[in-house]
């Protein structure tokens, strides 16, 4: 990989995260038509998720801060629930991460066949979502300031009002955080986007689009920035090279043009995904994965 290789990609990282089309499954199609080879390419594209998850943090700030500034009043109020549900839905991917991880690298370095069986899923689950989900409900639109932690969210746009499921706090339940969590687990597998199966995986739980479009981008925050934290760990202690191999540029240019790239998007994505109707992006993932199976 070289580092124009690397900038391409990060873009490509950066642009598609926030959209349910998977950005992991975008990194494989496009690493295939540039040529770039396999080895070290999960370190480069944990690095770059990284770089999205900072922009994530910088545009979430003010309701980040608030949740954090809940816990530590020390007591149960809306933002330490809303933070360990959080927490409850992380659980998989853990699991997956600890155990499974070698099985995970594999499927990074298998063909472009695996990318479009899973875009079939992923566009199924959002058409499904779109039919039974809280995402086919017609609601009013509202641009007044929220005051439930689960549409705290708001970054500047319309947002919808969050009428919490009855016996929901915040809008979510314990149990609904943990399906979506498995979700996001299941969604390690490239071509099977994370934001995409975990909002759709939540609307057919009963959760509302209001408050998945927030719980999805946070939920992944913590399992990231993780990752990162232990590759660089193993990396001090001499039991892995970081980065797979690849060398400092390529990492370094990768993770600023996702980052510039992510902070860019992640408002107008988000904004997108709150309203536009989830078919239209089954529809995209439904004709990328048919012309993988022409082309490849």
């Amino acid at each position: 990989m070289n580092w124009l290789q690397a900038l391409l990609l990060g873009l490509v990282q950066g642009l598609t995260e926030f959209l349910p089309v998977s950005s992991s499954g975008h990194l494989m199609i496009v690493r295939e038509l540039l040529g770039v080879d396999s080895e070290g390419f999960l370190d480069f594209t944990v690095t770059v998720h990284l770089a999205t998850v900072l922009s994530t943090i910088i545009v979430f700030w003010k309701p980040i801060c608030k949740l954090l500034a809940g816990l530590f009043k020390f007591k149960y109020n809306d933002e330490t629930d809303y933070i360990f549900k959080l927490i409850v839905s992380m659980i998989p991917v853990a699991l997956v991460g600890f155990l499974f991880k070698d099985k995970v690298e594999a499927l990074f370095g298998d063909s472009l066949t695996t990318v479009a069986v899973c875009l079939i899923i992923t566009a199924v689950l959002l058409f499904l979502s779109d039919i039974f989900g809280n995402g086919s409900v017609r609601r009013r639109i509202s641009v007044a300031p929220a005051h439930a932690v689960g549409d705290s969210v708001s970054v500047g746009e319309p947002v919808e009002p969050v009428e919490p499921a009855e016996g929901a706090r915040n809008g979510i339940n314990f149990w609904q955080a943990f399906v979506v969590g498995i979700g996001q687990a299941l969604a390690v597998a490239p071509g099977l986007s994370r934001s995409g199966t975990t909002i759709a995986t939540g609307l057919l739980c009963g959760v509302k689009r209001s408050v998945m479009a927030q719980f999805s981008f946070l939920m992944v925050l913590v399992p990231i920035l993780g990752e990162q934290f232990l590759d660089i760990m193993k990396a001090v202690s001499g039991e892995a090279s970081l980065g797979g191999g690849l060398g400092p540029l390529c990492l370094a240019v990768g993770f600023v043009s996702a980052f510039l790239a992510g902070l860019f998007a992640c408002k107008a994505m988000v904004a997108l995904v709150r309203k536009a109707k989830l078919g239209w992006f089954a529809l995209y993932c439904a004709v990328v994965a048919v012309l993988i199976f022409i082309i490849a």
